[in-house]
């Protein structure tokens, strides 16, 4: 985190097992529990969270009408399979 611009500080209440394990990882890795808790938000924003932005932007394509009739690209690649695609 180091060089980088920070937000303003914000709270937030953490179960009492999860600030724990913050707390122990901290301590081992000689890290601020600032630095564990954000390189934990970090993975979960490139994974799962990533996903879930995933969809709703699928979801959003879909209702503005930006989809294919998956009729038609079966169709279209089973023409290509049978070497007919124009």
């Amino acid at each position: 985190m180091a060089g980088q611009e920070l937000s303003d500080p914000i709270t937030i209440r953490l179960p009492h097992d999860v600030l724990a394990a913050v707390e122990r990882i901290s301590e081992t890795s000689d890290r601020t529990r600032s630095w564990v808790v954000v390189r934990a938000l970090r993975l979960y924003l490139a994974g799962e969270g990533a996903e879930i932005l995933s969809v709703a932007d699928g979801l959003k394509q879909l209702d503005s009408g930006e989809s294919e009739d998956m009729d038609d690209v079966i169709a279209q690649v089973e023409q290509i399979v049978r070497g007919n695609a124009a």
